[in-house]
């Protein structure tokens, strides 16, 4: 981690501490930096539940890091040698996720020219990440409460259990809560993922640890640039501890980056303008306008759930009426609070 060196100079910060990293292992341990309360929390619960197979749900905004506390909990475990495998339940479409997980045999659909693999089978012995757990379609979900309760599951294709010895990490960035309300995530999967809940603060949470994660970050952007950096202008550090960072970790590890390409000699400067256009773009809509935009959303969207008697899904779903995701209608219907299962019970126009 480079090292600030203190000047005559009152614009200048003085040396930067070294993190704190508890007893996380090497690789790991580099990548979770800080020394906030909030922080240590994290790394104590990831201490105790790690050489446990107890299930773990990690919740926490988008960019938060959430995938780094999964790989400690693997890496303190007595899975540490065997193999840690992540799924983004977010990016597979909803036709292929359970054939994604759980794998298919020869001609169990078009196109299934052999028997695969799913992720599950690949995990075996090791450890599992469902990231972005929350967007799992609901017929999925039945087959992940299954794994949940008696670690087997069935191919695609096959009335054959297949055992599995995994151990499941679930993130999300979504409220479960209220998308068990809205009919779009089951009680029961929640209550099963839900053994072991860890919550990853937001940056702006621990804006105490922002000066170890921008001598962390600058010095891990400086060697691949090839450059050094020795100072860093003490009003740059007031500047991203006092903005809001909606993206987080991942928002601030762009702006560090792009500062290192971007700065001279040997001190580190950040753009003021960054900082100022994206927290402006954050902010959004405001006001009446906000109110008046997520109404008239709300409209179009109870609409054609109307049309489609509650149906998210498939060609003749709300989502196809609508020509969005249906990860994204989801996550509207939670956002907004509408009730889907109302729709269900409305008779055909």
């Amino acid at each position: 981690m480079f090292s600030v060196q203190t000047t005559g100079d009152d614009s200048m910060i003085h040396d930067l501490p070294s993190s704190s990293f508890l007893s996380l292992p090497s690789g790991v341990r580099d990548e979770i930096v800080g020394e906030s309360p909030a922080l240590k929390t994290i790394l104590q619960q990831v201490d105790r539940v790690a050489p446990t197979d107890t299930t773990v749900l990690i919740l926490g905004e988008t960019g938060t890091g959430k995938e780094l506390v999964a790989r400690a909990i693997h890496a303190r475990s007595r899975r540490a040698t065997r193999p840690f495998i992540k799924v983004n339940c977010a990016a597979i479409p909803a036709s292929l996720i359970a054939s994604e997980l759980f794998g298919h045999e020869k001609g169990a659909f078009t196109g299934a020219m052999q028997r695969r693999l799913g992720r599950f089978e690949a995990a075996d012995g090791g450890t599992i990440f469902l990231d972005e757990v929350g967007e799992l379609p609901m017929e999925t979900q039945i087959a992940l409460l299954r794994v949940l309760q008696e670690r087997e599951f069935e191919r695609v294709g096959s009335n054959h259990p297949v055992s599995v010895d995994v151990r499941i990490v679930a993130a999300t960035n979504r409220d479960l809560k209220a998308a068990i309300h809205a009919g779009t995530f089951r009680s029961d999967v929640f209550y099963r993922l839900n053994v072991f809940p860890i919550r990853v603060p937001a940056l702006r949470e621990r804006a105490g640890d922002i000066p170890l994660l921008v001598s962390h970050m600058v010095d891990r952007y400086a060697r691949k640039s090839g450059k050094r950096f020795t100072k860093v202008a003490k009003d740059v550090l007031q500047l991203l501890q006092s903005y809001h960072w909606p993206g987080n970790i991942r928002e601030l590890q762009n702006v560090i980056e792009r500062a290192v390409i971007l700065s001279e000699e040997d001190t580190f400067t950040v753009d003021r303008t960054w900082i100022q256009h994206d927290s402006s773009f954050a902010a959004g809509p405001t006001g009446l306008l906000a109110e008046s935009l997520a109404e008239q959303e709300r409209q179009m969207i109870e609409a054609a759930l109307a049309e489609s008697r509650g149906r998210i899904s498939g060609p003749l779903g709300a989502a196809a009426k609508l020509g969005i995701p249906r990860q994204t209608l989801d996550s509207k219907i939670v956002n907004l609070q509408i009730r889907k299962n109302q729709f269900k019970m409305q008779p055909a126009n």
